[in-house]
């Protein structure tokens, strides 16, 4: 059974296609200009891609995931190491955490769904900041992408 403490849940409404969206979240380009990172290559289901931060006060770090699975226009979910913010630590003998983005057709748009979980995974000394900082940054992101989209509209 999955504590709350485990998981983190967000989603948005979005008015646009799921075809739209679904470029938006796995075309490697589209997806560093909301996430706010420049990552090096695509991203590919079994590899790993990585790329620099471009979010102000968060340059210094670089963005690392391997990619689990694309589904295309339904799911895709990378694993990473969540809030791993001090570049002299090695957090990769750390259990990753696995984030996982839904789409469903609603209405006129989309429902999108953003699970993070395996945070009980996490070491215990950096588990509650990792859980609390990234839970404010997938609500910061999700409202990324629904601006992102709607730029294109304006």
């Amino acid at each position: 059974m999955r504590s709350s403490s485990d998981r983190i849940e967000k989603q948005i409404e979005i008015r646009s296609s799921v075809d739209r969206i679904w470029k938006a979240l796995t075309d490697h380009r589209e997806f560093g200009a909301w996430f706010g990172v420049a990552l090096e290559g695509p991203f590919v289901a079994g590899k790993k891609t990585h790329g620099r931060i471009t979010y102000p006060g968060y340059e210094h770090l670089v963005f690392k995931v391997e990619v689990v699975a694309l589904k295309p226009m339904e799911y895709f979910a990378f694993r990473w190491h969540p809030y791993a913010i001090n570049p002299k630590v090695d957090y990769s003998a750390e259990t990753p955490t696995l984030v996982e983005f839904h789409l469903q057709p609603k209405n006129d748009g989309v429902l999108l769904r953003v699970t993070e979980s395996g945070f009980d995974k996490v070491p215990a000394h950096r588990r509650d900041e990792a859980f609390r900082m990234n839970s404010g940054g997938w609500e910061i992101q999700v409202n990324n992408i629904r601006e992102y989209i709607d730029n294109e509209r304006a």
